[in-house]
């Protein structure tokens, strides 16, 4: 049955983090080639290419690709208040993550109760679904890196949420079907088959129209965003690349 497509769908979107239709780049336009890591004094961004690979920005410093780069007072400035107002603004962006966890989360629950499961797997269900709901709060809590919510990652967790939660689900269901079958109803047993197919076709996007209440979040991130962008205008690597750490279309 495809159930399972279904937990894989609402777990990778877990597991990433992502928020789909109403993540950063389509409601406030802002992207980013690099990867950002925060350490204690100081921020790094890396990706594969183009140079420079390696952003280093310190207190009131700046290193590319191991090369440090000659700051004026004003943009010594400019990086102590960019370091400063990233950091205040990854909480915020966490908690945006922490509440569409638990959208999705209620979500499956919400679409699980949709296939009458016996009482039983509905509490065993219940227990899985808070454990996983745990774990990926502290998770998203802990996390320092965007490098932690890459897609094998993400694939490694949604692979742990189907593995935990599948088995039990389609062995309910599967019990029901051959329940039916057995008592010549070969009628429900289809029914049953048919219903778990049609969950996973369109959970996707009833998760995304769910998950819609989260842009007033995203939209108040914005301005903190364009700000930053506008703090690093104009700063170029060692190789006078300009950095483009942050960039806000229209």
């Amino acid at each position: 049955m495809r159930i399972h497509c279904l937990l894989a769908v609402a777990a990778l979107a877990l597991a990433c983090g992502d928020v789909h239709a109403q993540d950063l780049s389509k409601v406030c336009h802002a992207t980013s080639s690099y990867d950002l890591t925060l350490q204690p004094g100081r921020l790094i961004f890396d990706r594969a290419a183009p140079a420079p690979t390696r952003v280093v920005i310190g207190a009131g410093s700046l290193q590319t690709d191991g090369q440090t780069v000659p700051l004026n007072e004003e943009d010594q400035d400019r990086l102590v208040l960019f370091q400063r107002e990233l950091r205040a603004l990854v909480p915020r962006v966490k908690a945006v993550a922490q509440r569409g966890v638990d959208l999705s989360l209620q979500a499956i629950a919400q679409e699980s109760d949709t296939l009458n499961l016996d009482a039983d797997t509905r509490a065993q269900l219940q227990q899985r679904l808070q454990a996983e709901a745990v774990e990926l709060h502290q998770r998203v809590a802990a996390s320092q890196s965007t490098h932690d919510w890459h897609g094998d990652t993400a694939n490694q967790y949604a692979n742990k949420v189907i593995g935990d939660i599948a088995p039990l689900v389609a062995s309910a269901l599967g019990q029901q079907a051959l329940s039916a079958a057995m008592s010549g109803d070969l009628q429900q047993a289809a029914t049953l088959r048919d219903r778990a197919a049609n969950l996973a076709d369109g959970f996707q996007p009833r998760l995304q129209q769910r998950l819609q209440v989260l842009r007033p979040q995203i939209q108040a991130l914005c301005p903190d965003i364009q700000r930053l962008a506008q703090l690093q205008d104009g700063l170029r690597a060692s190789n006078g690349r300009l950095l483009n750490l942050v960039q806000v279309g229209q």
